[in-house]
């Protein structure tokens, strides 16, 4: 956990020698998914702050559990999905430090991204919130790249596919967690 952590605020800095903190077992990349753990309650402190998105007729528990389940069902989703796409690039060798790097600087994303959100309880005007949202948008967009990148090997272009499908997994199921939440 201490290495992935660590591993990840590398990337996170942009120095790509943060790779190395990830061996390329599965064992590590089993491991990782404790990350989804540890960002659970930003994901519940942030989804508190932005108040769900669904009808106001609609049941808040129901809501909730519908965002739960699109949030658990997510880590393993992208885990998968990305398997075939590795191997079609020849480097599924390295799935799992790919994996294992993913899921550790997505706790980098959840932190940076709370506490641009934080300041919105301040009553901040909408601009500042909405600016200080973006910058940690773009952020999460770029780390997820530079990570794609450094721990498998690969053009700016491919890492750009990754976070391409991650993107499209995470739209579905809060469409999915909407609808499933509104009833």
């Amino acid at each position: 956990m201490a290495r992935g952590i660590a591993g990840a605020l590398l990337l996170a800095r942009g120095r790509a020698a943060g790779a190395a903190a990830f061996a390329p077992t599965m064992e590590d990349a089993r491991a990782s998914f404790l990350a989804a753990l540890f960002c659970l309650p930003l994901f519940l402190l942030m989804r508190g702050l932005a108040g769900p998105e669904t009808p106001p007729e609609t049941d808040a528990l129901r809501a909730l559990a519908a965002d739960l389940l699109a949030y658990a069902c997510s880590w393993p989703a992208f885990a998968l999905a990305s398997i075939p796409i590795v191997e079609a690039m020849g480097r599924k060798a390295l799935w799992p430090r790919f994996i294992a790097a993913w899921n550790w600087v997505n706790l980098v994303q959840y932190v940076v991204i709370t506490l641009l959100t934080v300041p919105v309880l301040f009553g901040l005007p909408a601009t500042v919130a909405d600016t200080l949202g973006l910058l940690g948008l773009g952020y999460a967009v770029w780390l997820q790249w530079f990570a794609a990148r450094a721990t498998l090997g690969i053009s700016g272009l491919r890492a750009a596919g990754f976070v391409a499908l991650d993107f499209g997994i995470a739209l579905f199921l809060s469409g999915l967690a909407v609808r499933l939440g509104a009833g």
